[in-house]
């Protein structure tokens, strides 16, 4: 039932989205998630944090980047270690 709905474009399984089959979804959603951890441990966790607060101000019309110099928000990028 899953799989037919998946098949008819429905996302089924969180972070499946694109995916045409069950399988496909559930592939996805587990390099997504995968792949978040990675960046997590790459930047550390608050600085992990940190880019998703400036990620969450963004706009179709600026950056986060952008939005926090114009609105005073700080944004510590320092926190960002690579």
């Amino acid at each position: 039932e899953l799989d037919a709905k998946a098949r008819q474009g429905e996302t089924v399984v969180t972070g499946g989205t694109g995916g045409l089959s069950l399988e496909a979804q559930e592939h996805l959603a587990e390099g997504r998630s995968r792949g978040g951890q990675i960046r997590r441990d790459q930047l550390g966790t608050e600085g992990y944090q940190e880019m998703g607060r400036k990620g969450g101000l963004s706009t179709m019309e600026e950056s986060g980047g952008e939005r926090a110099a114009r609105e005073g928000i700080n944004v510590d990028e320092s926190k960002f270690r690579t």
